[in-house]
């Protein structure tokens, strides 16, 4: 028969238990892109609520100040720069120190909403490099220390486009196709050895973009989006999603892309 200690000590091997009541993310380093707005801003606050140690990163040095000024109780190390950057990966890492945890790779890009016909290559380029290059090289930056770890999670920021069509232009939904490509690869290449990867699909009118499509989007578009959302999830609620993928409590789950828009890929 098991004992309720017994319980526990399971329970704190798998995740689900605190260690000596600190939080769920007690001891671990969690990489946050975007970390200054929207989404990443959220996440970044909740996991540090939570104990994580957190590695904020943003191109907006007003941003981390703010997040820092506002919130010292918290174990929050800033690091400004773009991430597509190999300069901002090496100082991610560098304040990372030997051990990386999670990464939430949240930080994107949207288009115009224009046709694959009418894209020029300056916006093409600009949408990838932020929403695939950008998730790509700190993801492959941080797997080493993962493997080491023999464990890790890594949470990349899809769109819901990819659930029921698409509302934006080809630039958007060609790359956070490549996101899901990604997501996906990485899961079935890593899994066995520990490490997880898992997507979220927001709905493409919460912010946490630079723009949204509420306010990018041409005249015919945006009726279109305002009518037909049922519910728009808060960047809390998103963040909610990833820091739970990102957490042991999701330790079975790998491989996945969670829907995260109120339902509206349903319509």
């Amino acid at each position: 028969m098991t004992t309720p200690r017994q319980n526990s000590l399971v329970g704190d091997q798998i995740g689900f238990g605190t260690i000596a009541g600190k939080g769920q993310f007690a001891d671990k380093t969690i990489i946050v892109t975007g970390a200054g707005a929207g989404t990443g801003l959220a996440t970044a606050l909740r996991i540090g609520a939570k104990a994580g140690r957190v590695i904020a990163v943003d191109i907006n040095k007003d941003r981390l100040d703010d997040l820092l000024a506002g919130n010292k109780d918290m174990d929050l190390v800033p690091v400004l720069g773009d991430i597509a950057d190999d300069a901002t990966v090496a100082a991610v890492l560098a304040a990372a120190g030997d051990r990386v945890d999670g990464l939430a790779n949240i930080v994107g890009a949207v288009d115009n909403f224009a046709p694959v016909h009418l894209i020029d290559d300056e916006l093409w380029e600009r949408v990838f490099r932020v929403n695939v290059t950008a998730t790509m090289r700190l993801t492959r930056a941080v797997i080493p220390l993962m493997l080491g770890a023999g464990a890790g999670s890594v949470v990349n920021v899809a769109s819901e486009t990819e659930l029921s069509g698409c509302s934006a232009g080809a630039a958007y939904t060609a790359s956070k196709y490549a996101v899901l490509g990604l997501t996906k690869s990485s899961a079935a290449t890593f899994g066995p050895q520990g490490l997880r990867f898992n997507a979220v699909a927001p709905s493409p009118s919460l912010p946490g973009t630079t723009g949204t499509p509420l306010q990018t989007s041409p005249g015919r578009v945006r009726p279109l989006l305002q009518t037909s959302l049922p519910m728009v999830p808060t960047s809390l609620q998103v963040a909610e999603c990833i820091t739970f993928l990102l957490s042991d409590h999701s330790f079975a789950i790998n491989g996945t892309i969670s829907g995260t828009d109120g339902g509206r890929s349903f319509l």
